[in-house]
């Protein structure tokens, strides 16, 4: 049972480094959403599949370790939390704190990176509605006036294809 929770320590101690890469590389990305530099996004977008691969190997590893400690516990798998088995290590005072501690490392790093990802969500968004905002205006440019354009039968004598913005002949 020991080297089971030192296994799940250890893995649990590898997801919260990955993550910490992650969380970096998410605030690197910053500044380039707000540069709206394609180039640079697409090479950390790229750098943050590497590192979310590791983190669902390293995941897949911490179910197969967790369902190994519910076997020898007699729990169940689907129930067991690492607080539980936490609880469970009284008399190991020692592995406990060890899990304890990084249970907590690693709940504090996924609440960075919620953090981290909220803003970037919302650089991302503020960038769509400016982008948005400008085609319309740019629309609108090209667009006659609707007041005025009717016959005396009241039909609309404006031109229903006018000009466009964009040449599709390029």
């Amino acid at each position: 049972m020991a080297s089971l929770i030192d296994e799940l320590i250890d893995v649990l101690d590898k997801e919260e480094r990955e993550y910490q890469d992650l969380i970096l590389l998410s605030q690197e990305k910053t500044p380039v959403i707000v540069r709206g530099d394609l180039e640079k996004l697409q090479t950390i977008t790229a750098a943050e599949q590497v590192v979310i691969g590791k983190i669902n190997k390293l995941e897949k590893k911490r179910t197969e370790v967790a369902k190994d400690i519910a076997l020898v516990l007699n729990k169940d798998e689907e129930t067991l939390k690492v607080l539980d088995i936490a609880d469970l290590l009284q008399g190991q005072k020692e592995e406990q704190k060890k899990l304890l501690a990084v249970y907590d490392r690693l709940r504090d790093t996924l609440k960075k990176m919620t953090t981290v990802n909220e803003m970037n969500k919302g650089l991302v968004n503020e960038s769509l509605d400016f982008i948005n905002y400008n085609l319309n205006l740019m629309k609108s440019v090209y667009q006659e006036p609707g007041t005025g354009n009717y016959t005396k039968n009241a039909f609309n004598t404006t031109p229903v294809a006018g000009v466009g913005v964009f040449d599709a002949k390029q």
